[in-house]
């Protein structure tokens, strides 16, 4: 079981990664873990694996969270390791 982060916000957005198949490294410092896509293709973001530190304490706790989502909703894959389909084309 891992550590709360002490954000709420932030922590909302971890869930929410991990309901997606995402998993949390822990680590200490100034990151206060980092987020892993469960694929870690190259064939995701043009080779940069999907992966995203969590701060401890950033300037905008808002703004991060945001940010923790976005990086999960622009994953390639979906929560079963499945490409996901692209709705533009339909």
């Amino acid at each position: 079981m891992r550590k709360k982060h002490p954000n709420k916000d932030i922590e909302s957005a971890i869930c929410y990664a991990e309901s997606k198949g995402w998993r949390v490294v822990e680590r200490s410092g100034h990151a206060w873990g980092s987020l892993v896509c469960p694929q870690n293709s190259a064939d995701c973001r043009c080779g940069q694996f999907c992966q995203m530190s969590v701060w401890s304490t950033p300037r905008s706790t808002g703004n991060h969270a945001k940010q923790l989502v976005q990086k999960v909703d622009g994953c390639i894959y979906d929560e079963n390791g499945e490409l996901k389909k692209d709705d533009s084309n339909e």
